[in-house]
């Protein structure tokens, strides 16, 4: 057969595919797979990011001014930018190639074949002609044409919305993003590249992105309203300093410097990359791939984790414990059956594996139709001639589905399943195999029960996630009471109340309340996994779904977070924000660590970056109102800033926290900045003027900036004390390590000059410390008051 490929070039079908001339021709014309993978960003963009951005355009130039007129001790803020812009992008570089190593181990490769054979090759690597071999959970990688097909069902519900699948045949059409849900073949490739259909819809969408997260855009939106304050506010400033006051024009203007630059919480941006980037090393690490940042900051929001049975909490092998031949069949013919029916499936899942394990292949049978295991149907099947000139048709399944209510072989299964032994009814049938009447008059022949075997880590991850508040639902396709066995073996609370999903109500908000109040659901379909998801989601729920099988792949892909195995089949990984490619279901507690460790601390070192902002933007509005001088010099801010926010930001960022992410970032930072800020500029302000009428002569105003700062240290290092709560004996170090810098500078001779602070008499400087002692009264009253006024 021939099928079209792009305009009216025609790909001939060959069943040995490409030769390794043929593939050469085409790499040399261009006709190769060179979509863009989702991964990092490029080494370029990093620096970009981090070089060209609004706030260190200005800041640049501030600094170049003060390099021209006054002091280096002045200049100081503009290393301390050139610094952490340094960090930042050595950080994300560090990240890029933790995710770029990671990315290449967890790729698909899609078997071809060329020369007569199959080999895997890299997705990049296939060419326009190539013959794909497809198998169950399988990712169709680039659009073609059907050339074999053994009862091919393909899932197109990512790409159309069709819910159901689609049986294929040889000459149909496949569009890349589709995925196998049964059966297998080999397809054409008629569009590489660009020109696939997923390609397309996906180009921009999968590349690497760092914005699509609440706390990167509710930072976005405290920097847009920060700067709407600084424009107006910093002109004042400017007048009120350069043109009014008779006074030092170069002092004039560093004056105002110091007023601008402490305007801009510059270090919030750079801090979040960091501690993003620094997540996604620390995860690397544990093999775990991040292939979308923001699900860092996912997972430490999610309060209700969906956990699909097999492969999570079970491992992917299966052991044969028992065979129970029923009505009167004979155990060595059943066996011989089963052998049958293992080979006549190229690609067996775990139970049929563990069946072909058991029972060997006889060779005098042969195959003369297959149905391949489907979890919407919950069984496969296969025709066979015996070779003694008879025939024969058999089920291999879910007895619950095979067989009907009441039957009494059932009631002999409930205990087995009691003790979380997965069983497979064989059943004899007449008809065509995947006709539904035929197996609802299937003639049961034997019982096949299999032993499960548990993952060592399960049990460990399961007790983290109810010691986190996190609920975890089991939702798995097999017998409820089964999967209930399992995970009461593992202590998961709730466990013995198992629910059949096949009774669960089809309307949403009646799901959602048997949902909450379930813990383990059997007989799950796909459909279904997907309707669940969606139903919690209703009910406002963060909800984080794992598998690794295809018929996770359409609820991992409406999950908040979808997580998968390593092991998993190509579509799930390839849909999948996490993937865990070691297969340990023990690295999800990490994952959810470091999300809430980024999320929880970035809230909190913001409050104090934005309290800086806000006494900035008031110290500024008192100045232009009262016309005086501003109080304090570059150096001044610097120090302040450095031992009250910078270093202390970094290790309060970077920190460990369990505590869950709540909504409303914005809100719940500012409740607190403004206030503080309000604080902080009140007494410092207060203590300035009062200084006015103190001191007088030629050191006046270095004498009232020094009395001044000292107030707005002791009230900006109470804020850090606050926001450094709960207390543990680093972090009370570390607040004391910064009270301890600051007391250096006043008592050492050479720091003094250098930072111009220098307190004169004893007066003003203990009205400065009482000041500052009503403020720290004020912040802890305050921070009290919007805890209950404004609760998160």
């Amino acid at each position: 057969m021939t099928v079209e490929a792009g305009g009216d070039a025609r790909v001939p079908y060959r069943p040995g595919g490409l030769t390794r001339a043929e593939v050469a021709e085409r790499v040399a014309r261009g006709e190769v797979n060179d979509v863009p993978v989702r991964s990092s960003r490029s080494a370029v963009d990093i620096v970009r990011g981090n070089v060209l951005t609004r706030f260190n355009a200005i800041i640049g130039v501030l600094w170049v001014i003060m390099l021209v007129v006054a002091p280096i001790q002045d200049s100081l803020f503009g290393f301390v930018i050139v610094a952490n812009t340094g960090i930042g992008i050595i950080q994300e570089l560090r990240a890029k190639k933790t995710l770029d190593g990671l990315a290449v181990i967890g790729e698909a490769k899609p078997t071809v074949r060329r020369d007569g054979g199959a080999t895997e090759v890299s997705t990049s690597a296939i060419v326009l002609g190539d013959l794909i071999e497809l198998g169950p959970g399988d990712k169709v990688v680039v659009d073609g044409v059907v050339a074999e097909a053994d009862s091919l069902e393909v899932d197109e519900s990512l790409l159309t919305g069709e819910a159901d699948p689609v049986l294929k045949r040889a000459g149909d059409t496949l569009m890349s993003g589709s995925f196998v849900v049964a059966g297998g073949g080999a397809f054409t490739a008629t569009k590489v590249g660009r020109a696939a259909y997923a390609a397309q819809l996906a180009e921009e969408a999968s590349r690497f992105t760092l914005v699509h997260s609440e706390l990167r855009s509710g930072i976005s939106t405290i920097l847009k309203y920060v700067t709407w304050m600084m424009i107006p506010t910093a002109t004042a400033l400017i007048i009120s300093q350069l043109f009014v006051k008779d006074v030092n024009f170069k002092n004039s203007i560093a004056r105002t410097v110091g007023g601008i630059v402490p305007m801009i919480p510059e270090g919030l941006v750079l801090l979040t990359s960091v501690a993003f980037a620094i997540g996604v090393i620390r995860l690397g690490r544990k093999q775990c791939l991040v292939q979308e940042l923001p699900a860092i900051e996912g997972l430490a929001r999610v309060d209700v984790v969906c956990l699909d049975k097999t492969g999570t909490l079970t491992e992917g092998g299966m052991d044969v414990k028992e065979l129970r031949a029923l009505n009167g069949s004979d155990e060595a013919y059943v066996k011989r059956v089963l052998g049958a029916l293992g080979e006549s499936d190229p690609r067996p899942n775990a139970s049929l594996q563990a069946i072909i394990d058991a029972y060997p292949d006889s060779e005098d049978w042969r195959c003369t139709e297959a149905l391949p295991f489907s979890s919407a149907r919950k069984y496969s099947g296969a025709a066979f001639s015996e070779g003694d000139g008879q025939t024969s048709a058999w089920l291999l399944g879910a007895p619950d589905v095979l067989l009907p209510d009441g039957d009494p072989v059932l009631d002999r299964i409930e205990s087995l399943n009691q003790q979380g032994l997965r069983v497979l009814l064989l059943a004899r049938v007449s008809g065509e195999l995947d006709d539904p009447e035929t197996a609802r008059k299937a003639r049961a022949s034997a019982l096949v029960v299999l032993e499960q075997r548990l993952r060592p880590d399960a049990a460990g991850t399961l007790t983290y996630f109810a010691d986190q508040n996190v609920d975890a639902k089991v939702i798995s396709g097999d017998n409820a009471v089964s999967v209930g066995a399992v995970a009461a073996k593992l202590g998961l609370p709730g466990a013995e109340h198992t629910v059949d999903a096949r009774r669960l109500p089809a309307e949403r908000e009646q799901m959602a309340g048997a949902l909450e109040d379930g813990v383990v659901f059997g007989r799950v379909t796909p459909r279904q996994k997907r309707d669940m998801v969606g139903a919690l989601q209703s009910r406002g729920h963060t909800v984080a779904m794992t598998g690794d099988g295809v018929n996770d792949v359409l609820a991992l892909k409406d999950a908040d977070i979808g997580v998968s195995m390593g092991t998993g089949s190509e579509a799930t990984r390839a849909v999948a924000q996490i993937v865990l490619l070691n297969n340990s279901f023990a690295t999800l507690p990490s994952v959810v660590a470091e999300g809430r460790r980024v999320i929880g601390n970035i809230t909190r070192v913001a409050t104090l970056f934005l309290t800086k902002t806000v006494y900035s933007v008031l110290l500024a509005v008192l100045v232009v109102a009262f016309q005086v001088e501003y109080p304090f010099l570059p150096r001044h801010l610097t120090l302040l800033s450095t031992l009250t926010i910078g270093v202390p930001a970094f290790f309060l960022a970077l920190a460990p926290n369990k505590e869950r992410a709540k909504p409303h970032f914005v809100r719940r930072v500012m409740r607190y900045a403004i206030p503080a800020g309000l604080i902080a500029a009140t007494a410092t302000f207060g203590t300035y003027l009062l200084a006015g009428h103190h001191y007088s002569g030629p050191g006046a105003l270095d004498a009232e900036t020094s009395a001044a700062t000292l107030t707005l240290f002791l009230v900006s290092i109470w804020v850090l004390a606050i926001i450094a709560r709960p207390y543990t004996w680093w972090r009370i170090g570390l607040v004391a390590a910064m009270g301890l810098g600051f007391l250096l500078v006043l008592v050492v001779p050479w720091l003094q000059d250098f930072f111009a602070l220098k307190l004169v008499g004893t007066t003003l400087p203990w009205a400065a410390v009482g000041i500052a002692a009503v403020g720290a009264a004020l912040l802890e009253f305050a921070w009290r008051w919007v805890g209950r006024k404004f609760p998160a």
